[in-house]
């Protein structure tokens, strides 16, 4: 294989731009010259290199980083892709795009990601523009835990054949394991898109497919597949005796490792399940444990062994409800997984778990090798990191909240955030960085409004941080809230010290249950909407971090009112102003 040079990552240009160059730069030191039937043996002429449009939309920076992937493989096939983020993208050039190929997430209930919104109210609207000269894939980024998996890829897909875009490729769902499907997706994609631009020959292309390289991450060896084995230094309460809650802040060592985070980015953690919850399920399904099946990397092991750290043995997936179904001839299943259900699936589903079917079902037998091929396999899950790497080398921080609760007469316990602060500390906490480029704080002297409650205020507590280690000028404003002021004001003696020191601004708080009448931190902003509305006007940026169905909807609602009460303006005039402030990066969201 040739030596394909890259730009480093110090190199002064945008992501965008370093990866068209990186893209430009493969294609012509991988790219194989089609020999011409006219020239002397021996000679050959490269065909030029054809342009590539790949769209992101992304809630967490995923959909962003596949299509960095996606860019590098895409000059190997005779292609010069650029990379554009939805949120920035001019959609009336949409029309003159000829190959294109679309990543996105679904966020909520099967609604647009944040950075997506602005593009895909252009794409629906009845002035949008015919795609007759399109070519186009599509790849969704779902979660089949949600009734809407993957509806917002869906409606793009369907909407880009409606405008008359040519679908090269058969639109691929992903759930949260998407690597061998994102592979399969463009090694499939590549080469037809390349074929029907003539660009390489068929089996160039598919040549070229079968070695390209898709590799996880770039410039990190420790992945999501291959987590670092951290070691968990620090396991505090936060809240104050008499809470409801049990939110904990965890100290991470990072020696030995070489990961490094930005402000901003988050700390995926690679859990294993409660043992009691295995044993509970080898119990019900009359195994031994020390039964083989394979692991979620193909390779045997006992399915005691199985069940603790590979698969996720809470959740109910479809396929193993349809098999209980069909083993215990259960009316009220075989109704419920029916085309028609029209609802009523996600209410059974509610509170049960894995161990509830069986116990209920005790008919529906399975063998081992049957039972785990029916589980999905155990995720991470990823945590904002609520520390700066410049305040706490060799640390990573996280602010989280335990997760216990009782349903069905059972109790129930949260998988990762229980393993923290229950299971972490006689083993290694797997660990590795997920960037999110889409959640970073402004310019060091631009003012920055942060509203974070409950463990929302984790990033902001590494914007704080960050700002302090840099001397940042920006003025800094939170709104924080919880449930009681005497035993859920996360941080504050850091808070507090922050503002003895000039460094946090302005501090407003709202309790839910410190009175009769809830308080809560949209109120806080609608009783400051002037002062609030100045600081936008000055140039700040507006960061929202929490609860995504509900806190994060009333914010926004509250921050459009803000804009319209202070600004003077319509309600259509504060949708265009926040629409600005989206377009600029000044409104970002990591919500959950």
């Amino acid at each position: 294989m040739s030596f394909i040079p890259q730009l480093p990552e110090s190199a002064p240009f945008t992501p965008e731009q370093r990866a068209y160059l990186n893209g430009y730069l493969a294609g012509l030191f991988s790219y194989v010259p089609v020999p011409t039937t006219v020239a002397s043996p021996g000679a050959a002429t490269a065909k030029p290199l054809q342009p590539l449009a790949i769209f992101f939309g992304t809630q967490t920076g995923t959909a962003e980083k596949l299509a960095k992937r996606v860019s590098k493989e895409a000059g190997k096939h005779g292609f010069a892709p650029t990379i554009h983020d939805l949120a920035k993208y001019p959609f009336d050039q949409l029309a003159s795009e000829q190959n294109v190929l679309v990543l996105t997430s679904t966020y909520g209930d099967g609604e647009p990601p944040d950075s997506a919104k602005s593009f895909w109210e252009a794409l629906n609207a009845d002035t949008a523009p015919k795609l007759a000269g399109m070519r186009y894939s599509l790849l969704a980024l779902g979660d089949t835990n949600y009734a809407r998996f993957c509806q917002f890829g869906k409606d793009v897909d369907m909407r880009l054949e409606t405008l008359g875009a040519k679908r090269i490729q058969p639109r691929t769902d992903c759930d949260v394991d998407y690597e061998e499907p994102f592979a399969k997706w463009l090694a499939s994609t590549l080469p037809v898109l390349a074929e029907a631009n003539g660009s390489i020959s068929a089996a160039t292309a598919v040549s070229a497919a079968s070695t390209s390289d898709v590799s996880e991450e770039e410039g990190s060896k420790w992945t999501k597949s291959n987590p670092f084995p951290a070691k968990l230094v620090t396991n505090r309460r936060l809240n104050g005796q008499g809470s409801g809650k049990d939110v904990r802040h965890f100290e991470i060592a990072l020696e030995g490792s070489d990961l490094t985070y930005e402000v901003g980015d988050a700390l995926g953690v690679t859990p294993t399940n409660d043992s009691t919850v295995v044993s509970e399920l080898v119990t019900a399904l009359g195994f031994s444990g020390d039964e083989e099946v394979p692991g979620k990397d193909g390779k045997p092991l006992p399915i005691r062994s199985a069940l603790l750290g590979h698969y996720d043995i809470t959740r109910i997936p479809q396929p193993f409800l349809a098999a209980v179904a069909e083993r215990s001839g259960d009316d009220l299943l075989t109704q419920l997984i029916a085309p028609t259900a029209n609802g009523g699936l996600g209410k059974f589903l509610f509170g049960r778990e894995i161990i509830d079917l069986l116990l209920a079902h005790p008919k529906a037998r399975f063998s081992p090798g049957e039972f785990v091929a029916l589980l999905k396999k155990l995720q991470p899950r990823l945590y904002s990191i609520s520390s700066s790497l410049k305040a706490h080398p060799g640390q990573v921080h996280l602010t989280v909240g335990v997760v216990r609760y009782e349903s069905l007469g059972r109790k129930r316990a949260g998988v990762c955030s229980t393993f923290l602060a229950e299971r972490a500390d006689a083993a290694a906490v797997p660990v590795f960085v997920h960037q999110n480029t889409g959640f970073r704080p402004p310019a060091s002297d631009k003012p920055l409004i942060m509203v974070g409650p409950g463990t929302g205020i984790a990033p902001f507590r590494a914007y704080l941080e960050e700002r302090k280690a840099t001397g940042a000028k920006g003025r800094n404003w939170l709104f924080f809230g919880d449930q009681k002021s005497t035993t859920d004001f996360l941080y504050q003696d850091e808070m507090s010290a922050l503002q003895k020191d000039g460094l946090l601004n302005r501090l407003d708080l709202a309790w839910s249950r410190d009175q009769t009448e809830k308080v809560y931190v949209q109120q806080r902003m609608l009783e400051n909407a002037n002062e609030l509305f100045t600081w936008l006007e000055e140039g700040a940026g507006f960061y929202v971090c929490g609860e995504a169905s509900r806190m994060a909807k009333d914010v926004d609602l509250a921050l459009h009112q803000v804009v319209a009460k202070a600004g003077g303006k319509t309600p259509e005039q504060a949708a265009d102003y926040i629409k600005k402030l989206k377009a600029e990066k000044r409104y970002q969201r990591d919500v959950y």
